[in-house]
């Protein structure tokens, strides 16, 4: 299993666009990908409704985990994507 752990840099938080491209992202993976704000449970990465419903604001610390060929690649990518403000792209 491969981990990361990321600070959110939206300037908005996990709010619907950052979500949807991050969900998309993990579905894409073709793996599954779970993502946990600091202290709370994991949800499906790739489920745009969960990551919203995960509360992640900006600064907040979250951990990202795959199983499966690629995983480590695939959660590159998945923090890369949490790690950029695409609210100033």
């Amino acid at each position: 299993m491969a981990t990361r752990t990321v600070t959110i840099a939206a300037s908005h938080g996990l709010h619907a666009r950052p979500a949807k491209l991050f969900a998309q992202a993990a579905k894409e993976s073709g793996l599954d990908v779970t993502v946990a704000k600091e202290g709370g449970s994991p949800v499906n990465a790739a489920s745009i409704l969960g990551v919203i419903a995960l509360g992640a604001n900006t600064g907040d610390v979250v951990t990202l985990e795959a199983t499966g060929d690629g995983a480590d690649a695939a959660l590159d990518a998945l923090a890369a994507l949490l790690e950029t403000d695409s609210d100033q792209a």
